[in-house]
């Protein structure tokens, strides 16, 4: 079954959806350097053309003032046979100069526009909702992006340089051939460019089909290979290296055959251009010597055709290729532009203000949301969380509570009800207010492939070396990053798996402390520690609650026992609150858990 694309987006890809996309960034409006550049790389390449065109006629004057031959100008005869050779020389050398004058030129046209686009698509990613990236694929997402963003100076190039341009040289050399030589020249001619790029077209359009699917086959392989690598330690585990080798193999299989038939297709393209060109040069150079041999050219003229004939064939197999690469780049650009256009699930109101805390009271007002319509998480809930208090939810797995974390912090918005702190619902504020004011402790604790020193500094943009060992201090590590030779600049590895759990969760509490925010969530934040460390943690935990808000979603309860309110959520809903003594002597659901918890903890701990 063949897969569909990466993007979910199912309508065909629109070329001129893309080319509109794209074309602005010739012509920005704020931009004045960007449209002097343009200018200036215009001028670069008509002067080439123009040069181009009058290149064959020094040709011509030379073979004929070595023949003896034809009617040469004065100009020409002061030249001589060797100044006009040196003349044609010096003009083919200045085509080639103002090409790559023009080439340096737009070279930072170009660029800008890549960097534009690039950043543009990063920033718009992140701003997916956490609903997408957990569908997404990121191996296959990275591999459109990078197609897609490789296309930019490409398309560029073609709007500014290929089509219009070669159409202007085209028509030069065809009022050249009638003024030195008759229509039917010309005639031959324009048949051959007419019957060139109708092939051209008609085949590439076939090829870009079979480019979609390696494209796409490309997309899965590379997906799988990522895939395997990030889960390189299940790999381990399961013995599956010779499983995924197979998995990765076979993707790799369709994309060999997709990728024969593109070049095949090629060699296709490729003969009937060349029969055509071929053709049509003979043709033409057949005409020529029948006027040499009537004497109604000479020698120069015949060579001057051939000039121009080989003239014509170079711009005419650009066409070739430039249509293919355009049409491809249309098909890589397409699907980048096709992630662009996904809107974001969340977003920030027209009239959306900051959040303004002015204690951390965070409500719950009846919330019922459900990642699946057909599947409600949570069935009216309503909680109250008092400025600086802390408060635990807890129950069994898949009740909800990690799910009231994520709606906290806007991963999603609810479906019913309202999530309210300091009397503003999160969904009239921006984003990037709310969370700056909740720091999250999450269970599984990902760290950037970089040093500790800059994982911790992530809590707070330019924080010194002095804030950021005493948010180490703070979450009981820095005593361990002192140990290590390289301190601070140690490195921890792709998603931090140099580190031990508890290690990189002590990383992660640090990080957040660092950031200091009024409302502080904590996700499992201590299921990867040990007994000991534990302990310690939740006394730098509680230090660092003081005057905030903090809620706790646990599903060890003794992690939690000190908490000014525990909430014991069970399918979607609250069955049961109080303190932990409260909740003990009611002999619920609360004192259950407790009481098989307590069960599976050693002896003496069950007798605490």
């Amino acid at each position: 079954m063949r897969r569909r694309s990466l993007t979910t987006i199912e309508a065909p890809t629109n070329g001129w959806r893309t080319i509109r996309r794209v074309a602005p960034y010739l012509w920005p409006k704020d931009q004045a350097w960007v449209k002097r550049r343009v200018v200036l790389a215009l001028i670069a390449l008509f002067l080439s053309k123009m040069i181009a065109v009058g290149t064959p006629l020094f040709y011509k004057a030379a073979v004929d003032a070595l023949a003896g031959e034809g009617q040469n100008t004065a100009w020409m005869l002061a030249l001589g046979a060797i100044g006009l050779t040196v003349a044609y020389g010096f003009a083919r050398l200045m085509v080639v100069g103002f090409q790559q004058a023009r080439d340096a030129i737009f070279a930072r046209v170009g660029q800008r526009a890549l960097r534009a686009l690039a950043l543009k698509t990063f920033r718009h990613i992140h701003a997916m909702s956490l609903r997408y990236h957990i569908t997404r694929k990121t191996g296959g997402l990275s591999r459109i992006i990078e197609r897609g963003v490789k296309g930019v100076e490409f398309l560029l190039r073609f709007l500014l340089f290929s089509i219009g341009p070669l159409l202007l040289e085209l028509l030069m050399i065809a009022g050249v051939l009638w003024t030195l030589f008759d229509f039917r020249y010309v005639a031959v001619v324009m048949a051959v460019i007419g019957a060139y790029t109708l092939y051209t077209f008609k085949v590439t359009e076939w090829r870009v089909k079979l480019r979609k699917e390696m494209n796409d086959q490309d997309t899965d392989a590379n997906q799988k290979a990522i895939d395997s690598l990030l889960n390189f330690e299940t790999v381990k585990y399961f013995g599956a290296e010779e499983r995924e080798a197979s998995r990765y193999d076979a993707a790799m299989a369709g994309y060999e055959k997709a990728a024969l038939h593109s070049s095949y297709s090629l060699a296709v393209l490729n003969f009937g251009q060349s029969l055509l060109i071929t053709g049509g040069l003979v043709i033409v150079m057949v005409m020529a010597a029948m006027g040499v041999q009537a004497g109604t050219l000479t020698v120069g003229d015949f060579v001057m055709v051939n000039a121009y004939m080989i003239q014509i064939t170079m711009p005419l197999n650009f066409l070739g290729t430039v249509y293919r690469e355009i049409r491809q780049s249309l098909v890589d650009m397409g699907e980048m532009f096709d992630l662009l256009e996904q809107a974001p699930d969340v977003t920030d109101k027209s009239d959306a203000k900051p959040l303004k805390v002015n204690g951390g009271h965070v409500v719950l007002d009846d919330v019922r949301f459900g990642y699946e319509d057909a599947r409600p998480i949570l069935k009216g809930v309503s909680l109250a969380v008092r400025p600086g208090q802390t408060v635990a939810v807890v129950g069994p797995s898949g009740s909800g509570k990690s799910t009231i974390g994520r709606l906290l912090f806007r991963f999603y918005d609810v479906q019913d009800g309202a999530l309210i702190i300091d009397g503003q619902d999160v969904r009239t504020v921006t984003q990037n207010s709310l969370h700056d004011a909740i720091g999250v402790v999450p269970q599984d604790t990902v760290l950037f492939n970089d040093t500790i020193g800059y994982n911790i500094a992530y809590g707070r943009d330019g924080a010194t070396q002095a804030q950021i060992e005493e948010a180490a201090k703070a979450a009981q590590i820095h005593d361990f990053v002192s140990g290590l030779p390289d301190r601070y600049d140690t490195l921890v590895g792709e998603r931090g798996l140099k580190l031990s759990g508890g290690e990189k969760q002590r990383v992660g509490i640090a990080r957040t402390l660092l950031k200091n925010p009024p409302i502080l969530l904590l996700d499992e934040a201590t299921s990867a520690l040990d007994s000991e460390t534990e302990q310690d943690i939740q006394e730098a935990l509680a230090r660092a609650g003081q005057g905030r808000t903090v809620i706790t979603i646990a599903h060890r309860l003794s992690t939690v026992a000190d908490a000014d309110l525990i909430v014991v959520l069970e399918d979607g809903q609250i069955v049961e609150e109080g303190t932990h003594a409260e909740l003990l002597a009611r002999q619920g659901r609360y004192s259950s858990l407790w009481d098989r918890q307590a069960s599976e903890r050693s002896p003496s701990k069950a007798a605490e």
